[in-house]
């Protein structure tokens, strides 16, 4: 086995990443088991809660995979599902007609405003809850710096390097 470019992990680093790690997939699994009953996956409701968020209810598709840090295949495929359910639907920007935005349906909305109290309670209780404010702090502290790191390895369209 060589050794890493930047060398091992400490035993005290190694303890926290894989925290992390192990965080992560509790709070996916809790998040999910909350959105189950309606029928949405995380990146689902969020991609709804970014539609919901935009003016007109309607984003440009490369600004959104953007703004969810997804690569569009993976976009173009979460929107596809939801389209089918008539949660969303795609159509030419006005301002340009050559890209192409993705938009809330009413029934995407009512649906987010159904499942959003689920969330709002399952963040609260897995997340926000579980630490003290002031660690609550520091983890956004954190991950705001980790989310810089990562968009400064990303390409053009995206993907990490």
């Amino acid at each position: 086995m060589t050794t890493p470019r930047l060398g091992w992990l400490s035993m005290h680093q190694q303890r926290i990443w894989r925290s992390y790690l192990l965080a992560k997939t509790s709070i996916d699994d809790y998040m999910c088991a909350a959105l189950a009953e309606f029928s949405l996956s995380l990146d689902e409701y969020e991609l709804l809660v970014r539609l919901s968020e935009a003016p007109e209810h309607a984003l440009r598709m490369g600004e959104l995979a953007q703004s969810m840090r997804h690569s569009r295949s993976r976009l173009t495929h979460t929107i596809s599902r939801l389209e089918m359910r008539k949660l969303v639907y795609r159509e030419p920007c006005p301002s340009d007609g050559r890209g192409v935005q993705a938009v809330l349906t009413d029934a995407g909305f009512e649906l987010l405003r159904r499942a959003a109290p689920a969330h709002v309670d399952s963040v609260r209780e897995i997340f926000v809850d579980a630490v003290s404010p002031e660690d609550f702090e520091a983890i956004g502290r954190a991950m705001t710096a980790v989310l810089a790191t990562a968009d400064e390895k990303r390409t053009s369209d995206g993907r990490l390097i």
